[in-house]
């Protein structure tokens, strides 16, 4: 990965939910970038620069991670779809494509479920919300103890991190500390004791969360383009194949030698496949 220029924090209340966004180009279709779970906008350092010479590309602190505010609330997929949603007629964006990953790529599911007529295309990159599989660190998060317990350190940070990755060492070191402060802000614990809480239990993803997806999945009618890295260990491959073969006018593409983060471990490669998505619909190779 390549040094970047750090794009400069936006902030913007979506209702009374003070949310910390970045936003470049002012060209084109709108894009927004959803990250995972208890992420944050730096999740997509790598590509918003490049997306942003044909596009306005979006990224946000989803409600409940990052800088944006963490209000007591469940974190469900509807719950966060509805925000993206607000966070749009905000900004009067009138339609957009969603790029997400892991719980983002949920969260954007859900949205095309919801507001099908707000979404432009959809691409989805090792997306949560699509079986009950998840990974058993996540399952452990269940244990409200547990997370009590954990201490924000760069030490345990880096492991964390590095576990999302097939090659931990393409990690940048600036990276690590960007993400570093994000990890320690006030009030993380709680919003991520009710995110875990709503969406998962020790067995995995709770099936009230997947299950009225997975249903639905075959109504989705926005160009979507799934994304996933083959040894993923949060969230296995295999419901790749499962989005592929559900959604109708759906484009499979597969990293090999990539876990969960394939925008952050081949970020030329994922910025030039999303971009060849986005000026056609024909079949991605």
């Amino acid at each position: 990965m390549q040094k970047t220029q750090v794009p400069p924090d936006q902030y913007i209340k979506v209702g009374s939910i003070n949310t910390r966004y970045w936003t470049i180009g002012n060209a084109g279709d709108s894009i927004i970038l959803l990250h995972g779970g208890q992420g944050s906008v730096e999740f997509w350092l790598y590509n918003i620069d490049t997306l942003a010479k044909f596009y306005r590309v979006y990224a946000l602190d989803m409600v409940g991670s990052g800088r944006s505010d963490k209000p007591q609330a469940s974190y469900s997929l509807t719950y966060q779809a509805q925000f993206i949603k607000n966070f749009m007629d905000t900004l009067s964006i009138k339609s957009a494509t969603l790029i997400g990953n892991s719980m983002g790529g949920g969260a954007a599911l859900q949205f095309a479920l919801l507001f099908p007529q707000r979404l432009n295309k959809l691409v989805l990159v090792n997306s949560m919300g699509l079986g009950k599989e998840i990974a058993l660190g996540i399952r452990l998060t269940t244990l409200p103890l547990l997370i009590r317990l954990l201490r924000p350190s760069r030490r345990l940070l880096a492991p964390m991190l590095r576990n999302n990755f097939y090659d931990p060492q393409i990690i940048p070191a600036e990276w690590v500390e960007l993400r570093y402060p994000i990890f320690a802000l006030p009030g993380r614990k709680p919003a991520l004791m009710a995110m875990v809480k709503t969406n998962f239990h020790l067995l995995g993803v709770r099936s009230q969360v997947f299950r009225p997806i997975l249903s639905q999945l075959a109504t989705i009618t926005a160009p979507t383009l799934v994304i996933w890295g083959k040894q993923d260990k949060i969230i296995p491959v295999a419901h790749a194949y499962i989005a592929a073969k559900t959604i109708p006018n759906a484009h499979l593409h597969i990293f090999d030698c990539c876990g969960h983060h394939p925008h952050l471990e081949y970020p030329e490669k994922f910025n030039n496949l999303v971009l060849e998505f986005l000026a056609s619909s024909i079949s991605i190779h």
